[in-house]
């Protein structure tokens, strides 16, 4: 649930994770503007096992549950509820990030970047410590958005430097850019990047920065929404996100084929739409 919803691939990742758990689930696309979250959790009856929260309702989720992850609770944000007795929240974004660089073959960093600054540049930014940056440069449209950053960084013992959108990053060896599509800003670097994760996986034409980095640095911001996807399947199924889930590969291999195929059919028909 989100606004705006449609481009979400949620329900095809779900749908696949259930498949192949053998476990009767159904997940919708459900439009819940800003500031309507609570009023949509409290008619759900005992039929609802839990939700998959994006943009812009994270922080109402966060204010929804009863009790959160250590990742939650760091950010501020939560992706995912775990519904009942007791409302549980999860923040899965940061896993995912981790998860789409290690599968691209980053295991270990020094340094990072991030354009953007909204929820998800705070997730970012704890996946960046968590993968081993010690250091990491934000650009940012908006410099009070930089406050939360800066005391996530201190928390993390991670040095910060914000400086503004329009300015080249800095080389890094881990880059995530959290910017929706509706900005016009093309970030730039003063060297590409060793890998850059575009989180805006729902662009019709491609990543933004197909045109400005070498193709083979750059992480399609699907693999992120995949990786966070696995770990709401276990919350989901398991009631433990850092419990795997039985046959895992196998199931992550069926949500991936599922994601791709479904993505690459929203694009056919955007183009079809075009011409």
């Amino acid at each position: 649930m989100g606004s705006p919803i449609d481009h979400s691939l949620s329900p095809v990742l779900q749908g696949a994770a259930a498949r192949e758990l053998g476990l009767d689930w159904r997940c919708e696309r459900r439009l819940v503007a800003a500031g309507e979250l609570s009023d949509f959790v409290d008619v759900l009856d005992h039929a609802w096992l839990g939700l998959s929260v994006t943009a812009p309702l994270k922080e109402e989720a966060r204010a929804l549950a009863a009790s959160v992850d250590d990742r939650a609770q760091r950010t501020g944000a939560v992706n995912t509820l775990l519904l009942g007795s007791r409302v549980r929240g999860f923040n899965t974004d940061v896993g995912g990030i981790v998860r789409a660089f290690t599968d691209a073959g980053v295991a270990a960093i020094t340094t990072g970047a991030i354009a953007g600054a909204g929820a998800t540049a705070l997730s970012a930014l704890l996946a960046l410590a968590e993968l081993g940056a010690t250091s990491v440069t934000v650009g940012l449209r908006t410099a009070a958005r930089g406050e939360r950053l800066e005391e996530l960084a201190a928390q993390l013992g991670v040095s910060l430097t914000l400086q503004p959108l329009d300015a080249a990053l800095p080389a890094a060896d881990a880059a995530v850019s959290t910017l929706p599509a509706s900005a016009a800003v093309v970030p730039t670097f003063l060297s590409p990047p060793t890998r850059l994760l575009d989180a805006d996986y729902a662009r019709a034409d491609g990543s933004r920065f197909a045109s400005a980095l070498p193709t083979a640095c750059l992480i399609d911001g699907r693999e992120m929404l995949l990786g966070q996807a696995v770990l709401q399947a276990r919350i989901f199924s398991l009631g433990d996100v850092d419990a795997p889930l039985a046959d895992e590969p196998r199931v992550v291999a069926a949500m991936r084929a599922a994601m791709r195929g479904a993505a690459d059919v929203e694009a056919a028909s955007a183009r079809l739409e075009e011409s």
